[in-house]
């Protein structure tokens, strides 16, 4: 069963200080959830004070407020299938400018620079490929992947890798998603 509330107001007027006050009716207005209590309009000859007329009672959208409130259905937002011809081409820019960043610190990888971008290439390809679907599916996951698996490779400078990926895709992938997007043809 639905809840209902109730408030009371009362309308009455201010009392002046230079005057005595003069009897003057208190208007109360009962509200709830199914009906409005007020008092009926004023007669031409209403003698009677108002604490001994009658209120009426006007109705308000009894089947409504008695209905049980039910919450709208929640909509899953399904986000659109990897794209393989956006995956490939964001995958050839993501080793390009990958090899640019990190050549940059050739002492921190030595010869293993090549190997490092590969696996990171790699792990990025297959997350484009199978998950994502446009903005707000970039996760996280791919770059600890390839943290991980350049940790169990033995290879070095794991930690720089994995964040100058991380760092490209956030700046890049989404952008570069909508801009594939609005040049395809719907």
């Amino acid at each position: 069963m639905a809840s209902s509330s109730c408030s009371l107001v009362c309308n009455q007027p201010p009392l002046t200080p230079a005057k005595t006050p003069t009897p003057s009716p208190t208007i109360l207005i009962l509200r709830t959830a199914g009906l409005i209590l007020r008092p009926p309009p004023p007669f031409p000859h209403a003698s009677l004070p108002l604490s001994r007329s009658i209120l009426s009672l006007t109705p308000i959208s009894v089947k409504q407020s008695l209905a049980p409130l039910r919450a709208s259905p929640h909509q899953k937002y399904v986000y659109p299938e990897p794209i393989p011809e956006f995956a490939d081409a964001e995958t050839r820019k993501f080793k390009t400018e990958l090899f640019k960043k990190l050549s940059k610190d050739r002492d921190n990888f030595g010869n293993d620079l090549d190997a490092v971008i590969d696996v990171c290439v790699e792990v990025f390809s297959n997350f484009l490929h199978n998950e994502y679907g446009g903005p707000g599916t970039l996760l996280v996951e791919p770059f600890t992947d390839m943290f991980v698996a350049l940790k169990e490779k033995k290879l070095p400078g794991a930690p720089v890798a994995a964040r100058a990926s991380l760092l490209w895709a956030q700046n890049y992938v989404d952008h570069d998603w909508e801009v594939w997007n609005s040049k395809s043809p719907s």
